[in-house]
């Protein structure tokens, strides 16, 4: 039995909200999307995006697919697709060229997370009072960590910090990484756009999960108080958040 919770929001600088998400209850499947791209066109990508990967969750055939090869080899197909669609879009629309959005997509199956990444969306997750970062950012800054360049305290104040190395539409294909991750009963896992962590920063999460967890709260209303929390923080990025408690 799974409780979730989900929020989008503006923020308190951006005009738009590049920022998208998509929760599938019946298929256990959530996905965050956040956009880059000028113009409008950030929203377009991670909107293209969540739609594709969506439409081709509810008309495939995921409920036969069991083992974990089986399960990454049906969300690399929607990947592959989404992709295709962001890509063919920025190329014949001048308005929309270069746009393209990081993702972060769960399937809850037989107790285990099955993650799909690409960009610098994360999904966290909270178990026994310790928050634990699932995905790995692909970005420039992280290049640097994984090389022992700079550390990642270093990285938080980097000019740099949210140049993205990889991201859906921004090349004809993209491989994206996949993690599968045991899940146990009371955790919450949190899948975000980087308007989240960004602001709030993972040992706040953590404090705010805490809380949430010992009082029983609504995974909806976890979600709420992180998003104010960004704001209160400066709101300068959209905030997307999605809470799933086991």
């Amino acid at each position: 039995m799974l409780q979730i919770g989900f929020k989008c929001n503006r923020g308190v600088v951006r005009k738009n909200n590049e920022d998208a998400c998509f929760v599938i209850p019946n298929k256990d499947v959530y996905i965050v999307a956040d956009g880059v791209g000028g113009n409008n066109s950030g929203e377009i990508a991670s909107g293209t995006a969540v739609e594709e990967l969506a439409a081709y969750v509810k008309s495939g055939d995921l409920d036969s697919c069991n083992t974990p090869e089986e399960i990454f080899g049906f969300f690399t197909a929607a990947v592959d697709i989404a992709n295709s669609k962001v890509f063919e879009i920025s190329k014949t629309d001048p308005t929309c060229r270069g746009m393209a959005t990081t993702m972060v997509m769960t399937y809850i199956h037989e107790g285990a997370a099955y993650l799909t990444n690409i960009g610098d969306s994360r999904a966290y997750l909270f178990r026994n009072g310790k928050l634990k970062r699932i995905t790995k950012d692909h970005t420039y800054v992280n290049e640097l960590i994984d090389k022992g360049v700079i550390t990642e305290k270093e990285a938080e104040t980097h000019s740099q910090k949210n140049v993205i190395t990889k991201a859906l539409g921004a090349e004809p294909e993209v491989e994206p990484d996949f993690y599968r991750v045991g899940l146990a009963e009371g955790d919450i896992m949190v899948l975000c756009s980087d308007g989240l962590y960004g602001e709030v920063g993972e040992d706040r999460m953590q404090d705010m999960l805490k809380m949430a967890a010992s009082s029983g709260m609504k995974m909806n209303d976890l979600c709420a108080d992180f998003v104010d929390e960004a704001i209160l923080a400066g709101g300068r990025d959209n905030i997307t958040v999605i809470a799933i408690r086991i």
